[in-house]
């Protein structure tokens, strides 16, 4: 069984998705389309922008998302997914990957979320931190323990990697503590914020409310969903985990073997860069990994 998963911010690059832009008309229009909905030409950013403009979260996140959907619809000819999952903003590729959304209305949202987590970085600044090469328990008995402010576990990446998240002082205090309890790194990770953390309160509150107003379908296969790595199919539910999302931690480590348990053999990460092929690999040994970035 076919697995397609998508990749969240981080893994944009300049020049992405203009093969696409350029070879496929049905491409070309439907991101024509995102331009016209987010009021600004997101493309020339993408084929042709600066490393730094790319990086601003308002920008980052539709660009991740408009080229995962436009590479996987220029697939869906040939091959379908028999389940699919993201890593965070990926959930949004995936929901229409499998037809729980529609493009337009998955951008509106992800334009959303993007502004909002945006507005809660700058009302509380906080950050992230990659731990590596300390047991997940070890991770959180750790940062249960100090009392250095907002601090959560949030995403399980793969055994042996979990990124930490909250604000700076908190984070800060657990990279000393978790590298004085023997993890081989602590790594800062340059993001806007704490996401998948208590500090995105304000926009999960925020994010809420576009996605209640959004009409959601029974997709065509299962979403493996971040909030606790389990499929779903029923619209409410999976709009509720789109919900609390924000500030709940991403199981990625779960996602991938519960997709494993129900049947899956082969995972396809679909959108810029490599960065699932790296982490399912880990997690196991026993399925086929690839990726597809451009034609």
């Amino acid at each position: 069984m076919k697995a397609f998963v998508f990749p969240g911010q981080g893994s944009q690059f300049v020049g992405m998705g203009k093969d696409l832009y350029d070879s496929n008309a049905a491409i070309k229009a439907m991101m024509e389309e995102a331009n016209d909905i987010l009021g600004f030409r997101i493309t020339d950013i993408m084929f042709s922008g600066t490393d730094d403009e790319l990086k601003q979260t308002r920008v980052t996140q539709p660009a991740v998302f408009i080229h995962s959907v436009a590479l996987a619809k220029a697939l869906e000819s040939e091959m379908k997914p028999d389940m699919t999952a993201g890593h965070s903003l990926g959930e949004f590729s995936a929901l229409v990957a499998a037809g729980a959304l529609k493009f337009a209305d998955a951008l509106r949202l992800v334009s959303a979320r993007a502004q909002a987590m945006q507005r809660a970085c700058e009302l509380n600044p906080s950050t992230m931190a990659a731990i590596i090469g300390l047991p997940d328990e070890k991770v959180e008995e750790v940062c249960g323990s100090l009392n250095a402010g907002v601090l959560a576990c949030a995403n399980y990446n793969n055994p042996g990697q979990l990124v930490i998240s909250g604000e700076i002082a908190a984070v800060d205090a657990a990279c000393q503590a978790l590298t004085e309890a023997g993890a081989k790194r602590a790594i800062k990770l340059k993001v806007g914020g704490g996401f998948h953390s208590p500090c995105m309160e304000p926009a999960r509150a925020e994010l809420a409310e576009a996605i209640d107003h959004t009409e959601f379908s029974v997709p065509a296969c299962p979403v493996y969903q971040n909030v606790d790595a389990l499929p779903h199919t029923d619209p409410a539910e999976i709009k509720g985990n789109l919900i609390a999302q924000l500030t709940a931690p991403v199981r990625w480590t779960a996602s991938v073997r519960n997709m494993i348990a129900d049947g899956a053999t082969e995972f396809i990460e679909i959108g810029p860069g490599r960065a699932l092929q790296g982490m399912i690999a880990k997690i196991s040994r026993d399925v086929t990994v690839s990726g597809i970035q451009s034609l």
